[in-house]
């Protein structure tokens, strides 16, 4: 078994029991009603958690909206000066590193650990900053009770500092069309992870 295989069997362990504690949580105050999307969805997705999400053009979501095509998912923050742009950095050269037929099939989902002031206006101007096409990019925010299980499903652990900046993980998870975490990279660089990069072709390859 390799790190990728191993690292996804223990995150799917990790991610039923979050879902299982937040499996009857009350939706909160108008959100998106996903009609059956979610009881549809494998027990050991990504996109079951629940919650509505806030993208760069203030369009509002659920995961299990985006199931269908492969896609990378990370965290980070809009007020963050070295680590979160080399994150950002990093998934453009991993999309870079693809043939165009499967680069047009991967989608990207950042979503932000500072809810109060990543407001969709300064996720649109990170969106801008670094050329990052609507098509294909997500920039998001949600209440800060649904980024803590996101976060903790995805193994990626943050704190607030007294300054104001977050200490948190770094790293990209690859979840297939129905959000099961395939593989997960904590390289970041312009030189691609290669293992992470042959996880990424083999399941845009999948059907």
């Amino acid at each position: 078994m390799n790190r990728h295989s191993l690292w996804a069997s223990l995150a799917c362990a990790a991610l039923a029991l979050v879902v299982s504690a937040t499996a009857t949580a009350t939706p909160p105050a108008g959100a998106a009603a996903p009609d059956g999307l979610s009881a549809s969805l494998p027990g050991d997705s990504v996109l079951q958690l629940s919650g509505v999400f806030t993208d760069q053009a203030a369009h509002r979501f659920t995961l299990a909206e985006r199931r269908g095509e492969p896609q990378l998912v990370g965290m980070f923050y809009a007020g963050c000066q070295s680590v979160c742009p080399l994150l950002i950095e990093t998934s453009i050269a991993l999309t870079k590193a693809l043939e165009p037929p499967q680069r047009s099939r991967l989608r990207v989902l950042l979503v932000s650990f500072d809810p109060q002031r990543d407001t969709p206006p300064a996720l649109a101007r990170v969106a801008a900053e670094h050329r990052l096409a609507a098509t294909h990019w997500t920039l998001a925010r949600a209440d800060a009770a649904v980024i803590r299980r996101l976060a903790a499903v995805l193994d990626i652990r943050y704190r607030l500092l007294a300054n104001g900046e977050f200490n948190h993980t770094s790293a990209l998870i690859l979840l297939d069309g129905q959000g099961r975490m395939l593989a997960r990279t904590e390289k970041l660089g312009s030189k691609p992870d290669a293992e992470f990069v042959a996880a990424i072709r083999k399941a845009l390859q999948a059907r």
